[in-house]
């Protein structure tokens, strides 16, 4: 049976496809809240349902929170393992919806018809595209296109507490060949995009003492040493008037771009003006010799959060403050050591510490970088796959957030992952009135139907 016939299958049947990602989204599966533990369960079910009826063998596996689901099925080619999660965001703040999260509606704007409800774009619309082409094969073929496993989880938007551990209990059961994962977006609406390189993360809090009470400034301004002004100069020394980093050793790990990459990113109608005007800026504030898609996709930061002391309600009040706080994070790319950037920042603030004051700092977090590596030939396999499905050649992009199913894949399991989303930058996930486009929901069953194709 031809290519051409199964994407005929999908154009044909997506009245349908649609109905049934309606059905899924209706299930209220907010994995923060315990009120709807039973939702969670019942959009495993469902899926485990939907998974049989096109050919897998399909279960749900308890975790000591939301169950994962696991499938597996058809034979030979290149053995897959799609991964997704079936769990939402929160909904609040309900009254900037404009019509209910759990009743997903078609809409029509001036871009093109949207699905509209919490989970269309992140991640049920996602996750049923691959579903969705499986089951054109079905249909069409009898049979899944090659070896394929399934693994959703149900706690990605509560911090995954249960991956790791099931992850590392069930390693020989998720071994294949590569991994795809559904839930990253589009560089640009015409041009598909395979991420291969996620920042990892380290966050950090600390607080500085000095005085042991909040002193009269007029009493004790001048002799007395003021840790605003301790931690403010410590941070503002964190980067130098070029933008990069100071932080001893901060750099080492880091990794310069391929030149095949470097010219697909230039070769993108990514506007840096543009980019920054939407937010009312106008001058980017990185590494000055580099561009601001390096800055955000390859290149590592440091970032202050958040920073507070003293007196900071209404009016005014002549004090100095006993401490001061801040919340400091930085983005890792390449090789870097989280261990060693921890220590390094450590470090840093210490070396402007007077002897009247003393530190204490908390970590909230850490993790590596994952950079995938695309000369594994599926690579580009996909992005040929996809090319030959939107109007511009398919990308390699960076990924200026974390998603660290990626490094976990590679870590735990030893697989090699391929993001591919079809997400949109306007598509407003984790925020009321998310939305999917159809076009995103249709071309994204039509592009994994060639990727299995091609990987068959």
């Amino acid at each position: 049976m031809s290519l051409d016939t199964i994407l005929d299958h999908v154009d044909g049947d997506l009245e349908n496809s649609i109905a049934r990602l309606m059905d899924l989204m209706r299930i209220q599966s907010i994995s923060t809240d315990s009120k709807y533990s039973d939702e969670c369960i019942s959009a495993a079910e469902w899926l485990v349902d939907d998974l049989v009826s096109i050919g897998f063998n399909a279960e749900i596996r308890e975790t000591p929170g939301h169950p994962m689901v696991m499938a597996k099925g058809g034979e030979g080619g290149i053995h897959t393992l799609f991964y997704g999660h079936y769990d939402v965001q929160p909904i609040d703040p309900i009254e900037l919806w404009e019509n209910h999260p759990f009743e997903p509606k078609l809409e029509e704007t001036k871009n093109g018809p949207v699905i509209r409800g919490r989970g269309a774009s992140d991640d049920k619309g996602q996750l049923m595209t691959f579903i969705e082409a499986c089951r054109a094969f079905k249909d069409v073929t009898g049979s899944l296109p090659n070896k394929i496993s399934i693994f959703f989880e149900g706690e990605e938007e509560s911090g995954s507490p249960s991956l790791v551990p099931y992850m590392k209990k069930h390693v020989d059961e998720l071994k294949a060949d590569i991994a795809l994962i559904c839930d990253t977006g589009m560089v640009e609406k015409d041009t598909p995009s395979i991420v291969t390189m996620l920042r990892g993360m380290v966050s950090q809090e600390i607080t500085i003492k000095g005085p042991n009470k909040d002193l009269h400034s007029g009493m004790y301004g001048g002799p007395s040493i003021n840790p605003i002004r301790v931690l403010t100069k410590a941070l503002g020394a964190m980067h130098d008037e070029n933008g990069r980093v100071t932080l001893e050793g901060f750099y080492n790990g880091v990794t310069e771009l391929p030149e095949q990459i470097i010219q697909q990113w230039n070769d993108l109608s990514f506007d840096e003006n543009s980019f920054l005007s939407e937010v009312g800026l106008k001058i980017p504030a990185g590494e000055n010799d580099r561009t601001v898609l390096e800055q955000i996709w390859s290149r590592p930061t440091a970032e202050i959060n958040g920073i507070w002391g003293g007196y900071t309600g209404e009016g005014f009040k002549t004090v100095l403050p006993s401490e001061a706080h801040a919340k400091v994070s930085f983005r890792l790319v390449g090789k870097q050591n989280p261990e060693k950037i921890q220590s390094a920042f450590t470090k840093h603030i210490q070396s402007y510490l007077p002897k009247d004051c003393t530190l204490e700092y908390k970590l909230h977090g850490s993790s590596m970088a994952s950079n995938m590596a695309i000369d594994n030939p599926s690579f580009e396999i996909a992005r040929s796959a996809l090319s030959s499905e939107w109007k511009n050649p398919g990308v390699y992009v960076g990924c200026g957030g974390s998603i660290p199913i990626a490094g976990h894949f590679q870590s735990i399991v030893g697989l090699e992952t391929m993001l591919i989303g079809f997400a949109q930058d306007d598509d407003s996930i984790h925020s009321p009135n998310e939305k999917y486009d159809i076009r995103s929901f249709h071309k994204g069953i039509r592009s994994w139907v060639r990727i299995l194709h091609a990987l068959a």
